[in-house]
């Protein structure tokens, strides 16, 4: 019997891996050339990509840097500008603290001068300061300080305090000598002023070396320190130290303890500086004080016991 087409057996079906590898087949002889020169454009377009590529990626990476290294210089900038403030902010801090806390030290130092202070004032005083020695109406020791206030090449000019003196006012009177070391030497009174216990005494030694005279401002006042000083003194002199109570027409009326070789000596500032006399007598109030004394200030020898023309020291005034 004749076999029909409906009757021919169906071919059997083809493995998975025959038409994967036939699709493969199909797509390499589509897309893959078949020559050198095919597969040399290929590579050469694989190349031009990957270079492209990288270009690209390369000009992205130099972008991300240069963000990053304006980032950097930015920050750098502000943080050197804030670092500069804050150096400046410290600087005027510290600058204001130390104005500050000097201020506040102005009293102490006021309320207290230490040894050195002390020290350093008879240093530099001292040469300037004499002991003077005489004897008063009664024949007993009259003792007191004076200061060089002026000097040229024949003498020296001292200020000393009338008390001291007094009775070498007189004549005949008892000698005056001023003492310093191991020197005695004979001084002249030369001229006094009796109401502001200010004496004036000349000594026959060219250019001794003279005490400075405090300028008017700034001005004295009261609270401020001061120093009375003595030509008597193991080391060549001795100093007290006391207050300004109250400052005057009628002078200084201070705390300083003003003993008996103390008076006719300088009343300093703490500079070394002459701002008057001091004095155990001078009372311009007509009454004696007990632990406060009137100093006459420096100026006021110039009204009698010394010629200041134009606020200057030059000379004696009118001898008497």
């Amino acid at each position: 019997m004749a076999t029909t087409e409906a009757t021919k057996p169906a071919a059997p079906p083809r493995p998975a891996s025959a038409v994967a590898t036939t699709a493969a087949a199909r797509w390499r002889e589509r897309f893959l050339p078949r020559s050198i020169l095919g597969m040399s454009a290929l590579i050469l377009a694989a190349a031009v990509g990957a270079a492209f590529s990288g270009t690209v990626l390369y000009a992205y990476y130099e972008y991300r840097l240069n963000l990053v290294d304006h980032r950097v210089a930015a920050f750098e900038s502000r943080f050197r500008q804030n670092f500069d403030n804050a150096v400046g902010t410290i600087h005027s801090e510290r600058d204001s603290a130390k104005a500050d806390i000097q201020k506040e030290l102005v009293p102490l130092q006021r309320l207290q001068a230490g040894g050195d202070i002390l020290n350093t004032l008879i240093k530099q005083d001292e040469p300037s300061v004499w002991f003077v020695h005489t004897v008063d109406q009664a024949g007993q020791p009259s003792v007191g300080s004076a200061f060089v206030v002026a000097a040229d090449n024949n003498q020296s000019l001292l200020l000393t305090s009338y008390t001291t003196v007094q009775a070498a006012t007189r004549r005949p009177g008892p000698d005056v000598f001023v003492r310093k070391g191991d020197q005695d030497i004979s001084a002249t009174l030369y001229t006094w002023d009796e109401q502001r216990d200010l004496a004036l005494l000349v000594l026959s030694r060219p250019n001794l070396p003279k005490l400075p005279i405090a300028p008017t401002n700034p001005p004295l006042k009261v609270g401020d320190r001061v120093f009375a000083m003595s030509g008597l003194g193991g080391s060549g002199g001795a100093i007290s130290q006391g207050f300004v109570a109250d400052v005057s027409a009628a002078g200084i009326q201070h705390d300083v303890p003003v003993g008996a070789a103390f008076q006719g000596g300088p009343l300093l500032d703490s500079k070394g500086e002459v701002l008057a006399v001091a004095s155990r007598a001078y009372a311009p109030l007509n009454f004696a004080t007990d632990a406060v004394f009137f100093a006459a200030p420096i100026r006021d020898a110039c009204n009698k016991v010394l010629h200041c023309p134009g606020g200057d020291i030059t000379g004696a005034g009118d001898r008497r």
